[in-house]
């Protein structure tokens, strides 16, 4: 699910929260009733509010990705962006990258900081044990700690080879012998369910327990949002 997506699903929620909770409050014929019934409305809408809050927190900080759900598919699409631009000792920018300096600009594309150099980048992120668990946008340091590349699946990495070269998609023709490290910054893909389920405790706790209706409304609720989530 994307962040509009999530944003969108979350007005839906809070508008379908002020209805029901509306809806079920007993109709007042008398003025003080009539009040009370004005104030029931504006409790709900607060509620409402506060539920919506909650979630949209919880969906931040519970999807497990960095960066709005950045994933290992799309540091490989931004990387692609970069075929054909030059290799330039130093250079971090569309106009000429090295080996680091595209690792750095990719990451970077993404809401997400590395170190400069490969030594830097050597460290980020968890190690991954072999180059046959190795996922798409994972990075691979080789060459003895000197060269830095970003694995694209399917047997190939994209990489700024070297002075007169480009960067470029090459099949990989490193074994687990020439890889110092290869680390993983980003998971494969957001796990929208899980997520969806802790923005419903956090969110039903800012909303309170409310009625038997209304819990089953948030369950309902709840179970649209991760099926959307997990398409």
């Amino acid at each position: 699910m994307t962040v509009t997506d999530a944003i969108g699903r979350i007005a839906q929620i809070q508008a379908t929260l002020v209805q029901l909770d509306t809806g079920l409050k007993s109709p007042t014929t008398s003025a003080a009733g009539a009040s009370a019934g004005s104030g029931s409305a504006s409790t709900s809408a607060t509620s409402a509010t506060d539920f919506a809050s909650a979630l949209s927190g919880a969906l931040g900080a519970t999807d497990g990705t960095p960066a709005g759900g950045v994933t290992g598919a799309d540091v490989v699409a931004d990387a692609k962006k970069y075929l054909g631009v030059p290799y330039v000792f130093g250079g971090t920018s569309a106009s000429g990258l090295d080996c680091s300096g595209l690792v750095q600009r990719v990451f970077k594309d993404l809401g997400i900081d590395v170190p400069r150099l490969v030594s830097g980048q050597s460290k980020v992120g968890t190690e991954v044990p072999s180059l046959a668990q190795a996922k798409p946008g994972d990075i691979i340091v080789t060459n003895g700690g000197e060269h830095i590349v970003i694995y694209a699946g399917d047997g190939k990495v994209i990489h700024a080879p070297s002075e007169g070269r480009n960067v470029s998609l090459v099949d990989n023709w490193m074994s687990d012998s020439d890889i110092v490290t290869i680390r993983r910054l980003v998971p494969q893909a957001a796990p929208a369910a899980p997520a969806a389920s802790a923005a419903a405790a956090a969110a039903a706790s800012a909303y309170g327990s409310g009625s038997s209706a209304q819990a089953d409304m948030l369950r309902s609720l709840f179970a649209s949002l991760a099926q959307g989530g997990s398409q």
